[in-house]
């Protein structure tokens, strides 16, 4: 009997020992936007759009795509490259799109989305460097300001429960901050403007914690103003 245990026991550890060989540096994480069916959409809004450069640029999520930059800038020529659930790897697929314009100045706002999937914080500030690297070779005249991720508020009705993780928004922002000189960008604090006395994203700011109402963006514009990025 207690040879048949140890072979069996033997037996039991033969996958995990196959499979502990075989993992090698995988990610273990979902890297596909959280709305797919949305981005070949926006993309092919894009396509239409005339190339011209030296224009400034959003790029983003959601919160970048609902901002009517257009209105609050009082600028018919900036360019909204926001697209509802996308991630950093979104974000490094459709470059090309931002390349081919040359922004005079490209204003970027991701991670929430990341966040959301349980992307680790290092990967996430690792696709940021890919990203203003790649701008900066192919566009060495644009200047780069990588925005603070924005603060959630989970007390709020409707707040969709697996963008709960405030701790990683802030290290996070953390991680973006300290990269700044490595990635020659600008770094944006956003993050305090629009914080309630609990630390969390004002409710009069937010449809349901995560996203922006309008009046939020003019703060958010009168503020790249004020510490003259725009």
């Amino acid at each position: 009997m207690a040879e048949f245990m140890r072979y069996l026991f033997l037996l039991l550890l033969l996958p995990v020992a196959a499979m502990s060989q075989s993992v090698t540096n995988q990610n273990v994480f979902d890297t596909i936007p959280f709305i797919p069916e949305h981005t070949p959409q926006r993309i092919a809004q894009f396509q239409k759009e005339p190339v011209v450069t030296g224009r400034v640029m959003f790029l983003g999520n959601s919160i970048t795509e609902m901002g009517d930059w257009k209105k609050v800038l009082n600028d018919t020529t900036v360019i909204n490259r926001g697209i509802g659930g996308d991630i950093t790897y979104g974000v490094l697929k459709r470059l090309d799109d931002v390349i081919i314009r040359k922004p005079s100045k490209l204003f970027i706002l991701l991670g929430i989305n990341d966040i959301g999937k349980d992307i680790p914080t290092a990967v996430i500030a690792d696709n940021y460097l890919k990203i203003v690297n790649e701008v900066h070779r192919k566009c060495p005249d644009t200047k780069i300001y990588v925005q603070s991720v924005l603060p959630l508020n989970p007390t709020m009705p409707r707040f969709p429960q697996h963008y709960d993780k405030e701790e990683y928004v802030l290290k996070l922002n953390v991680l973006l901050k300290a990269n700044a000189k490595a990635g020659n960008y600008t770094f944006v604090d956003i993050f305090h403007l629009f914080l309630d006395a609990d630390q969390r994203l004002e409710s009069k700011y937010s449809y349901e914690g995560l996203h922006l109402k309008p009046e939020a963006y003019v703060v958010w514009v009168d503020y790249l103003k004020k510490m003259k990025y725009l």
